[in-house]
């Protein structure tokens, strides 16, 4: 596998190897040195088929269930952390049990994936991460209207179709409807 050196910083910030100085130094910072390490691979696999159903799988379960826990007499958060630890041993299982098969969209027309391109890494495990962290919002929990919502069917006995629930709350997290300047000629 071919890797790359990544260039060290130096003691402001900056990297010290791109200005051809520091080629065997160290991150300034210890623990970072001996967490991070030091080369990169290219060509290990980020986004692949696993890393999207994890992410995906756990952003959905932590977006209900801290929504479901917001109900509560006193609420509560489930962290971002707790879907990273529990992704780990579902991905290596995947990794094992998944078929090294590619598939292919309409044909390939859209292209194509493979289902197990080689074993879980930790890029993978990192994009999980992050995609995990997008079910928890620290803020205010979950999205601002589902808060009217709930107030509406429960002082106000109205109802709404889930069609029109879902849109509401779409419309009101899309931040390019709401910020985006240029959509009206003024």
């Amino acid at each position: 596998m071919p890797s790359t050196k990544l260039p060290a910083a130096d003691a402001t910030g900056g990297k010290a190897a791109a200005q051809g100085e520091g080629e065997g130094e160290r991150y300034p910072v210890e623990e970072v040195a001996l967490v991070v390490p030091e080369t990169d691979d290219p060509a290990t696999p980020v986004m692949t088929f696993r890393a999207w159903t994890l992410g995906l799988a756990s952003c959905v379960v932590l977006i209900f269930l801290n929504t479901f826990f917001t109900y509560r007499t006193q609420p509560l958060t489930i962290s971002g952390i707790l879907a990273q630890i529990l992704v780990l041993p579902v991905g290596r299982f995947m990794a094992s049990v998944l078929p090294d098969r590619e598939v292919r969209l309409l044909g390939g027309r859209l292209g194509s994936f493979n289902l197990n391109p080689g074993p879980f890494n930790i890029k993978e495990h990192v994009i999980i991460t992050i995609f995990a962290n997008c079910g928890v919002s620290y803020g205010g929990g979950d999205a601002y209207s589902i808060g009217a919502i709930t107030v509406m069917k429960a002082y106000y006995k109205q109802s709404l179709s889930f069609l029109c629930a879902l849109l509401i709350v779409l419309s009101t997290q899309v931040r390019y409807l709401l910020h985006q300047s240029r959509l009206f000629n003024f």
